[in-house]
């Protein structure tokens, strides 16, 4: 019942998603909590920043939830970390596309001396005609950073539990009980110590209109390449493609066969 909630869940937050896009710069933001969490009052204030023409848009009254029988403010908060995620994981997706469209890695891809798939291919079509192996190595790295990012602790409280929404936590554990790490996943270098909270603010609000821009963008581009003609602008750069953007093992097994 818990996963037939989440899935409904994700469905619901996706089809709010186009409604939010807006350009790469963001408005002026008032001074307020870094975390850009907590109740609809701030959530309006978010809105109103990263898009002063849309302001707060929520046809499904989501901010009025309570997921799971949980609060109201954990429902934001989970509802805030999800957007955000989904934004980065659409950003390193885009920039990933227009990569494998124009650029052939030279080196070899397996230890068996193959090659990357040709840039002739569709960036989807080059994800099928990676080996199995590759596939799962990929999703094996996605699905322990998703889980590390649910941890919390003293000094890094959960999300839905007053926390940071779109706060990775660092490798610091990791680095102590498993194995050296050189960097963490936010901010490896540390760039963001010294910088002021309102352009950390401001630097939060424009990450999330990049995010949103970006999950139009990409699938976009899904769109364009499955359904010819589906997204006008692209009909000079979009490459068929007849598989299965939703079954990553497509080429080898479905799942559920």
């Amino acid at each position: 019942k818990f996963i037939q909630q989440y899935i409904t869940m994700k469905f619901a937050l996706l089809s709010t998603l186009f409604a939010a896009a807006s350009a790469f710069t963001a408005a002026p933001v008032a001074r307020q909590s870094t975390q850009l969490a907590a109740g609809k009052a701030d959530l309006k204030a978010i809105a109103t920043a990263a898009n002063p023409v849309v302001n707060f848009y929520d046809p499904l009254s989501l901010a009025d939830a309570e997921f799971w029988g949980d609060s109201n403010e954990a429902t934001i908060g989970f509802l805030r970390h999800a957007e955000i995620k989904h934004g980065r994981v659409a950003m390193f997706a885009f920039v990933g596309y227009c990569v494998q469209s124009n650029v052939h890695w030279p080196w070899p891809m397996t230890t068996a001396g193959d090659s990357f798939p040709s840039t002739d291919l569709s960036p989807e079509a080059q994800w099928d005609a990676i080996p199995e192996a590759a596939k799962w190595q990929i999703l094996v790295v996605i699905s322990f950073l998703e889980l590390w990012g649910e941890q919390s602790g003293d000094e890094n409280a959960h999300y839905m539990r007053g926390g940071q929404p779109g706060k990775f936590p660092s490798f610091d554990l990791f680095r102590k009980t498993v194995h050296p790490v050189p960097f963490n996943l936010y901010d490896p270098f540390g760039l963001s110590k010294g910088m002021s909270a309102e352009k950390k603010e401001k630097r939060l609000v424009m990450e999330l209109n990049n995010g949103r821009l970006a999950q139009i963008g990409i699938m976009g581009f899904l769109a364009a390449d499955k359904v010819p003609g589906s997204v006008p602008a692209l009909n000079g750069l979009a490459q068929p493609y007849d598989g299965d953007v939703m079954a990553p093992f497509t080429a080898h097994y479905h799942l559920f066969n």
